[in-house]
């Protein structure tokens, strides 16, 4: 109490920190249940929290921070990654042949960066223009016996996570990536194995239009030696059991599926995409 003053009246206008203050602990005598439910309430309070923000830093959608982070991060890859990179002199492929057999592929050809005037088929280009042309990039690929020659191509679109959805849903919808007059062309390089790969050659096709990077990836596969190819077949139907075409029996669905998934995974890689939804 301060001189003068009244009992009770008011702390001193002078607080010593020396010791810390000592109030009443009216939960020191906790019973043993007591403990325990305070601890269980603990783990279990953490455990949502801590899921909650995994969920968040998983979300494969537009509304999640880490992928809109990857989205635009994917979107940057074609002028920011040396070519040896986005396309790789040689890329290994275990399990991707028929009969989970393994595959390599050897880089034969690349093509110049472009805008995609006059790289599909009108039709193509017409399902494809919602979403725009920043950038094509393509290479062609050979299997180690030089028999296949197979085209993969990265196009970066204008579209943000709204509009790849929308084509990925219509691709899915109208099955577009199964319907022949919808199949990529190839980029036939000259004095290369693939210098006869051109429309008429073109046997197995697949396409991916991926959400969480706007690019649409695919890969269309033939034969080295020219020959043209009366019933091309999509990879998913090429690659069953059973298939008889001679695409199939040629292997050449496992080619286009093969390297066209290794391209897509390699992206989401590099793009640091949290999740591989399937597109």
């Amino acid at each position: 109490m301060s001189p003068g003053g009244v009992p009770g009246a008011g702390r001193p206008a002078s607080v010593s920190f020396g010791e810390p203050e000592r109030w009443p602990r009216p939960f020191a005598r906790r019973t043993r249940g007591q403990v325990v439910a305070a601890a269980v309430c603990l783990v279990l309070g953490t455990g949502l929290i801590g899921g909650a923000v995994t969920g968040a830093w998983l979300a494969d959608g537009p509304e999640g921070p880490g992928t809109r982070h990857a989205f635009a991060v994917a979107g940057d890859l074609w002028h920011e990654v040396p070519v040896d990179q986005l396309f790789p002199p040689t890329v290994q492929g275990r399990g991707a042949g028929p009969g989970e057999a393994d595959r390599v592929w050897t880089r034969i050809a690349v093509a110049p960066d472009s805008g995609c005037k006059g790289a599909f088929d009108a039709l193509l280009t017409r399902a494809l223009a919602p979403v725009g042309c920043e950038r094509l990039l393509r290479a062609t690929y050979t299997d180690a016996t030089q028999s296949h020659v197979t085209t993969v191509g990265l196009l970066f679109t204008e579209a943000d996570a709204a509009g790849m959805e929308a084509l990925a849903r219509r691709f899915e919808r109208e099955r577009l990536d199964r319907r022949g007059d919808l199949m990529p062309l190839p980029y036939a390089a000259k004095d290369t194995t693939a210098e006869g790969f051109g429309p008429g050659q073109r046997a197995s096709w697949a396409i991916s239009v991926l959400t969480d990077a706007p690019v649409v990836v695919y890969a269309v596969s033939g034969w080295a030696d020219g020959r043209t190819v009366d019933e091309p077949q999509p990879a998913e139907d090429a690659m069953r059991s059973g298939a008889t075409t001679a695409p199939a029996q040629a292997g050449l669905g496992h080619e286009a599926r093969g390297l066209a998934d290794r391209f897509e995974r390699a992206l989401r890689q590099r793009a640091g995409t949290p999740t591989e939804r399937p597109s």
